[in-house]
């Protein structure tokens, strides 16, 4: 039996392993995922000069949903933080899953960063 820490330790090793071989600039920043049980978190970050440029998550205020943990607030979050970044000149990014699989919650803020003018 798979315990939720042994999913997550997997998750974290499979996440170091792609962070290895992908960081974000100023020019082209990488776009973070972070999910939890509750809800989800996008960041897009400089790691050049180690700053976050913009963020989005289900916890801000102008973000209404009626569940934090779905698809639905997924799209909202990849929507927000596409629109964050545009308005600061930011339209081609580096997509980094954060050692989750490209489904689900994932896909679904991906998805919506690309159809509010982001390039990855």
């Amino acid at each position: 039996m798979i315990t939720k820490a042994d999913k997550n330790a997997v998750r974290k090793k499979r996440h170091a392993r792609v962070r290895s071989k992908l960081s974000g600039t100023a020019a082209r920043p990488r776009l973070n995922v972070y999910r939890s049980n509750k809800h989800i978190y996008a960041q897009l970050i400089d790691d050049v000069n180690g700053v976050t440029l913009a963020s989005a998550s289900t916890l801000d205020k102008e973000v209404s949903v009626e569940s934090a943990s779905n698809i639905d607030a997924a799209v909202k979050i990849g929507e927000l933080v596409a629109k964050r970044a545009v308005e600061k000149g930011i339209k081609s990014i580096v997509f980094d899953r954060g050692g989750y699989l490209y489904h689900g919650r994932v896909k679904a803020l991906a998805d919506a960063a690309r159809e509010n003018g982001l390039e990855f």
